[in-house]
């Protein structure tokens, strides 16, 4: 009896993940990605990150020969694909969908002054309140650096497209964007439920340039004859779900709905909320973009706080402080000082201008060591701790937006192996954490059944979701707890 399958692909800046996820019973058969060593990333000047599209391509079509091998599956059997990608690059192509220049990715800073231009001459009321954030380092900006910067080029472009866009352009033959997409490149206005005309007059962008809207879940494009050929996949295979990372990572924990959170805690952390109604921070530490599930009828905004230092600090307390034992060891060592570690208080941004902090550089400091009672076990557990107060003062912003944080959800992996991550991260915030073992290129797959129609739902889709464990606040802690996190905000308030 042949079987079902669906394909997700995730487009990373490190790799391209594909999996295979059979669509009875849910379960991954097969995952692989390319390269196995990090992807290369172009840096001609400081600041500067790129990538070439088509090196994703290749990447795609190595990981899929892989795991149709591993699953022994036919191109037949795959009845809908789905793609994460990267956020908030930029793929310009020309009349004839021919690349022009590398990619440039989301690390890629030199867009910075173009967007911050656009914020003080438009004003911070006008951005805020059309596109809900400041038009920033996005890919708005970085095309408006192409046009000035590479007038020859620019003028030759006949799309402009997202990551995602560009696998399932040369998949189909088609270029076409998302709602989802055009609001995480600055090119989408809540206001106006249209493209932002506003900001496109304002860079002398042609509308024109913005590929054709489809939504999320939906027969996308289907597909061709080449790419087929090329894949060993069938012509008019339909290509029905596409998400950022951050959008697609809460969609594979199943976080859609008003309050729901996910949370990841790798070198950086980020907290992705979803939020029913249209808000932004007025001080936008937070970026806010269209939901996967977000349409004209059903506000779903996904609201985005990125903490820069996360796991790094962990690594670093790791390799200079603990460097003879293992990071389980590590954990257990921090568990034996108390909660708020005698006073001992880490503030984590070590790396880089911090968002949350207005794009304040304070750097990591130690504060309060008293070095007749603090040990090594005081400053692993303060780390740990000032990671966890970071995500609460970035939620508490959420919180201020509108959002009642009940519910975590997140991958079981990073920093939340730590089970004193986890009971910080309960114990402040009141919200109970739900561990699941997911990852993004089967969340795709899964979108893909969703918009395929072979999922009648997200709960249907994310049924088989596997929960490892659940963490509930210790409500005999709480108040501890609290007392260390407003110690901690005392400290950061007095750095900036």
């Amino acid at each position: 009896m042949a079987n079902s399958y669906l394909l997700g692909f995730d487009v990373g800046s490190s790799s391209v993940k594909a999996s295979l996820v059979n669509a009875d019973s849910g379960k991954c058969v097969a995952s692989a990605f390319y390269p196995e060593k990090e992807a290369p990333i172009m840096a001609a000047k400081a600041g500067w990150a790129e990538q070439e599209p088509s090196s994703w391509w290749e990447y795609a079509k190595l990981s899929l020969k892989k795991i149709m091998s591993e699953a022994g599956a036919t191109a037949e059997e795959i009845k809908a694909i789905g793609i994460s990608y990267q956020m908030h690059g930029l793929v310009c192509v020309d009349k004839d969908l021919q690349v022009l220049r590398p990619s440039i990715i989301w690390c890629d800073s030199r867009a910075v002054p173009y967007g911050e231009k656009a914020f003080r001459e438009l004003g911070a009321e006008q951005c805020l309140s059309h596109l809900l954030n400041s038009p920033g380092n996005f890919t708005a900006a970085k095309l408006a650096w192409v046009k000035e910067n590479e007038p020859e080029l620019y003028s030759k472009i006949y799309k402009v497209m997202l990551p995602g866009d560009y696998l399932a352009m040369r998949l189909s033959g088609v270029a076409n964007t998302t709602v989802s997409g055009l609001s995480e490149g600055m090119f989408w206005d809540f206001k106006e439920n249209q493209p932002a005309q506003f900001l496109l007059d304002y860079y002398g962008f042609d509308r024109s340039l913005i590929a054709d809207i489809v939504p999320t879940f939906a027969c996308q494009s289907e597909v061709c004859a080449e790419a087929a050929a090329e894949l060993g996949l069938k012509a008019g295979t339909p290509i029905t779900y596409r998400g950022g990372d951050q959008p697609n990572n809460a969609l594979s924990l199943n976080v859609l709905n008003p309050g729901e959170i996910a949370a990841t805690a790798g070198t950086s952390g980020v907290v992705y909320g979803v939020l029913g109604e249209v808000n932004y921070d007025r001080k936008s530490r937070v970026n806010t973009f269209a939901h996967v599930n977000h349409t004209a009828d059903q506000t779903r905004l996904g609201v985005l706080l990125c903490i820069n230092g996360t796991g790094i600090l962990n690594a670093w307390v790791h390799r200079n402080v603990t460097p003879d034992i293992s990071y389980a060891e590590m954990n257990n060592l921090a568990a034996t000082a108390p909660i708020g570690s005698e006073g001992v208080t880490i503030i984590p941004f070590g790396n880089g201008a911090e968002r949350v902090l207005e794009n304040k550089e304070i750097g990591c400091s130690i504060n309060g060591l008293n070095f007749n009672k603090h040990s090594k076990a005081h400053i692993v557990r303060a780390a740990q701790e000032g990671i966890v107060f970071s995500f609460c003062y970035g939620m508490e912003i959420m919180q201020q937006m509108g959002m009642d944080i009940r519910k975590i959800h997140a991958g079981k992996a990073n920093m939340f192996l730590s089970p004193l991550f986890r009971n910080t991260l309960a114990g402040v915030s009141g919200a109970t954490i739900e561990l699941y073992d997911t990852d993004g290129s089967v969340g795709a797959a899964k979108g893909a059944g969703i918009g395929a129609g072979i999922y009648k739902d997200n709960n249907e889709a994310f049924a088989t979701l596997e929960k490892l464990e659940v963490i509930e606040p210790v409500e005999a802690d709480r108040e501890a707890y609290k007392a260390a996190y407003e110690t901690w905000k005392d400290t950061l308030n007095n750095k900036h």
